[in-house]
């Protein structure tokens, strides 16, 4: 007899950094388990160490963790926790990004420009990763910027179903803060039974970030109540000048439905103050109580990533989940 067959059993482990422990402990208790514990602290000098306190040899890893302020230094810790797995012999390492960081350079506007988008997907590829799992990319293309398989996951479904239950019965029309986001408003459209679609014509300064100017609506938003739909919300200028022009043309109200909830700077005051009667966003990105106002509807994501998890583990289908779309 020259090979010994042994069955052994599969079994997964979720690790979590430091950014967004809520969302991850969520995420685990969705799936039935706990996440490992890990040592994590910074030396004197801002270097980071990690490291697990249970085995981890032969494990199916997913490794979450949302690219936040700091994001450098979390980036940095999820890149550390993949080296570790690999190192200590996992089996599968699978990283988990429900906000994939520097997603916005994913092309060069002009000359001497980084590709940055593409250097972590590569760095996570070098660090021992497997698999990529992330929520809403700012563009669908840095699926490709990865060599190995990337589910992309989307929270078009959880949004819709609440726009669905709390403006139904209006008139809608679903309204893309540029046009470069036209195929995302369709399937929203599709959602909401086949709602009609805009666009705000807008300018941006390439050497000014975060700053756009919001010319006009493109397409009929009369009497409608218009979903402004974005992938991010940063600063929230793009946004609330957005449905400052969308009410211009006549709308009967402006619903903000975002997937990323940055909140930089003073958006929060910004969005506040905005004409937005309610603003929609998902917890990929921790959100502190001091960031959080009357207006600001903050929907789970932990079941939608424990559900992509599940099928990842059991070799289901991933797309299956977005009714064949992903």
């Amino acid at each position: 007899m020259t090979v010994i067959r042994k069955k052994t059993k599969r079994h997964l482990m979720v690790f979590s950094g430091r950014a967004h422990p809520t969302l991850a402990d969520q995420v685990a208790a969705e799936l039935g388990t706990h996440v490992v514990p890990t040592q994590a602290y910074e030396f004197a000098n801002g270097e980071i160490f990690v490291r697990y306190e249970e085995s981890v040899r032969g494990c199916d890893a997913f490794v979450i963790q949302s690219h936040t302020v700091p994001i450098n230094e979390w980036i940095m810790e999820q890149l550390l926790m993949v080296d570790a797995l690999k190192r200590a012999s996992a089996k599968r390492i699978t990283v988990v990004l429900p906000f994939y960081g520097y997603a916005r350079q994913d092309k060069k506007h002009r000359g001497r420009e980084p590709i940055s988008a593409r250097l972590i997907a590569d760095l996570f590829r070098t660090a021992g990763a497997d698999r990529l799992m992330a929520v809403d990319l700012h563009t669908a293309q840095i699926q490709g910027f990865f060599d190995g398989p990337v589910d992309h996951l989307m929270a078009l479904p959880l949004l819709s179903a609440h726009v669905t239950s709390r403006y139904g019965d209006h008139p809608l029309a679903v309204v893309s803060p540029d046009a470069g986001r036209i195929k995302v408003a369709e399937q929203w459209s599709a959602r909401l039974g086949g709602a009609p679609l805009a666009f705000v014509h807008k300018t941006r300064d390439i050497n000014r970030p975060n700053e756009s100017v919001a010319n006009r609506v493109v397409g009929e938003v009369k009497n409608r109540m218009c979903i402004l739909v974005d992938d991010m919300i940063d600063t929230g200028g793009t946004i609330t000048k957005a449905a400052d022009a969308i009410l211009a043309e006549g709308a009967a109200g402006v619903v903000v439905a975002a997937t990323h909830a940055i909140l930089s700077g003073s958006a929060v005051d910004r969005l506040r103050a905005s004409a937005a009667r309610e603003v929609i966003v998902t917890d990929t990105l921790p959100i502190p109580l001091d960031r959080r106002f009357e207006k600001l509807t903050v929907l789970p994501i932990a079941p939608l990533i424990s559900m992509a998890i599940r099928e990842v583990f059991e070799d289901g289908s991933v797309t299956s989940l977005f009714d064949g779309r992903s």
